[in-house]
């Protein structure tokens, strides 16, 4: 997975930014994901986004961080990258890679 990402430019919703940085986990600024999450380029709430997101909420019984997550990659056509792959199941158009599923990992 890290050449996967470190080889490529990466985006993330802001929703992601703070779950990655919010765990208490990642404490010391040098820890890796800090350093992912400051390497990202992290995409805030447009009103595109908001949007999507509502018409994803009434549509899809999902949760408000999953939403966002989900309209964040539908407005700027990214893939979400995820181990949670059913939480995004069943979202039209929506591109979900698991990278511990070594079948999808795209060549580099």
């Amino acid at each position: 997975m890290q050449h996967l990402v470190r080889r490529q430019d990466h985006s993330l919703s802001v929703i992601t930014q703070i779950e990655l940085l919010g765990h208490p986990s990642v404490a010391d600024p040098e820890h890796e994901v800090a350093v992912f999450v400051n390497e990202s380029d992290v995409l805030a709430l447009s009103d595109s986004v908001v949007r999507a997101t509502i018409l994803l909420r009434k549509t899809h019984k999902r949760k408000l961080p999953d939403a966002i997550i989900a309209a964040t990659a539908s407005v700027y056509g990214l893939t979400v990258v995820t181990r949670n792959v059913a939480d995004f199941a069943h979202i039209a158009g929506l591109r979900v890679l698991n990278p511990h599923d070594v079948a999808a990992l795209p060549t580099l």
